[in-house]
């Protein structure tokens, strides 16, 4: 009898060990790279959000697209594959990158040193500014260092944001760029910082905005895809790499700049 319970007891053991071994996420059990997972499946997932133009949005036809759109699905075939878009509220998608929800992300994402800690990222395809913007009739506020003491609305965890505190600016959070301008212009912020393009592009469909650019920051950021930072993960950002340098030689990410920006920011000048 003692011998069958010791018997029942090392299968049940076994049986837990071998549980255990397969409670792993995703393909990285089965021993497969993301670029030989992305392979099988035939399509990269890719975060974004879809309200920020003209970086990832929907047209007329409520059909996404944008720069990053276009770059990301240009990237994609240049792999032989195709892309699954998953739209994203901008706080939750370097999270699901990191998690391995999503496979990359392509929505206007700087690099800098604490993203650097977890995510590779691709080479850089576009390079931008950071626009001071506030109202029309503000005069308080004429550069960054103007900001102390001040109330700025960003996403929160965005760049934008990290650099307002950085001047001293309370930050409250937002969803998207057309939240924020309402905010400015009702005078329930100070200023706010983005994208000197996206600026732009905003005065582009809204000429009558009561807004005015005081500052630009004087170094471009670097904007690209980031992938989870693991040896997985390695040979996939290396595909995509060559793919980025292909297009770029062949002007294909230039031209797209050129119809989403009116002008070229692939280029670090």
């Amino acid at each position: 009898m003692k011998k069958l319970v010791s018997l029942l007891l090392i299968m049940t053991l076994c049986l837990g060990m071998l549980s255990l071994i397969g409670c792993g996420t995703g393909n990285e059990t089965e021993g497969k790279t993301l670029l030989e997972e992305v392979t099988e499946r035939g399509s990269i997932i890719v975060a974004t959000e879809g309200t920020w133009a003209p970086w990832t949005y929907h047209d007329d036809n409520n059909v996404l697209t944008g720069f990053d759109i276009e770059v990301a699905k240009a990237v994609a075939e240049k792999m032989g594959l195709k892309v699954e878009f998953v739209e994203v509220e901008w706080d939750g998608i370097l999270a699901g990158v990191e998690s391995g929800r999503y496979d990359i992300a392509a929505n206007g994402v700087e690099i800098d040193d604490e993203r650097e800690e977890k995510y590779y990222f691709c080479s850089p395809y576009a390079y931008i500014h950071t626009a001071l913007i506030v109202r029309n009739d503000n005069t308080s506020i004429t550069k960054f260092e103007d900001l102390d003491g001040k109330t700025t609305a960003n996403t929160l965890q965005s760049t934008y944001a990290k650099l307002a505190e950085s001047y001293g600016a309370t930050v409250t959070g937002v969803d998207d760029l057309a939240q924020t301008i309402e905010l400015l212009t009702a005078g329930r912020i100070d200023a706010t910082l983005n994208a000197d393009v996206s600026y732009y592009d905003y005065l582009t469909q809204h000429p009558d905005a009561a807004i005015k650019l005081v500052a630009l920051t004087k170094d471009a950021s670097k904007v690209a895809f980031p992938v989870k930072k693991n040896d997985r993960n390695k040979t996939f950002i290396e595909a995509v790499n060559k793919a980025i340098k292909e297009l770029y030689d062949e002007g294909v990410i230039s031209q797209l700049s050129i119809k989403f920006f009116g002008g070229d920011i692939t280029k670090s000048e």
